[in-house]
């Protein structure tokens, strides 16, 4: 979540912006986790082995309340919960598109 004092930077800088929303470890890639799909939290889970539920659950929580994904819980039994990017989220495309062909290129390529 953004909090008051990095607000005050966004007014300064883009980037500064751009990574008080999207910075850390795992969101950018829990956004890029749902860049092409809406997932349940157990698929995201699935697809980040590495990050811990509790962790998971909080770095939704954040997304959500900056407005970068929307989860969707739907009334049924046993309860269902989705995420997907909203509108926002979805402006990053190309942000995520480019820090995957970076990696791919100058990291996944150069480990052969």
């Amino acid at each position: 979540m953004v909090t008051k004092e990095e607000k005050a930077t966004q007014n300064q800088c883009p980037v500064s912006a751009m990574v008080a929303l999207i910075g850390g470890k795992w969101k950018p890639i829990i956004l890029y986790c749902l860049r092409s799909d809406t997932r349940r939290f157990g698929e995201i889970a699935t697809r980040i082995p590495t990050i811990s539920r509790k962790v998971l659950t909080d770095q939704l929580k954040e997304l959500e309340q900056d407005q970068l994904i929307i989860r969707e819980q739907f009334n049924e039994t046993p309860p269902r919960v989705e995420y997907s990017l909203s509108e926002l989220g979805k402006s990053m495309a190309p942000v995520l598109a480019a820090m995957e062909k970076w990696g791919t290129e100058n990291i996944l390529n150069k480990q052969l």
